[in-house]
């Protein structure tokens, strides 16, 4: 997979919809798996963990999430956008 659909899916808010405990992700733990490639679409699924705070700023929780991700790109490989299956 290109280094920019990976520097893509690290500042993309799109990806935030997967989470579930409203909480961020952890860049660091970020990972993906190209399931499927055409011309100008790759279909990724994509693991992570989610950080969820306590009202004192304490991590309360860690949870894994995982999604489905197109990721769409021009002829030259630059990317457009990102849709959440």
């Amino acid at each position: 997979m290109s280094h920019e659909i990976d520097e893509y899916l690290k500042n993309c808010p799109e990806l935030t919809r997967l989470c579930s405990q409203n909480g961020w992700i952890d860049n660091s733990s970020l990972r993906s798996e190209i399931l499927g490639e055409s011309q100008h679409e790759t279909l990724l699924a994509v693991y992570f963990d989610e950080v969820v705070m306590e009202g004192s700023g304490c991590v309360a929780a860690i949870k894994s999430c995982y999604g489905r991700v197109r990721v769409q790109t021009d002829s030259s490989g630059k990317v457009l956008g990102i849709q959440i299956d």
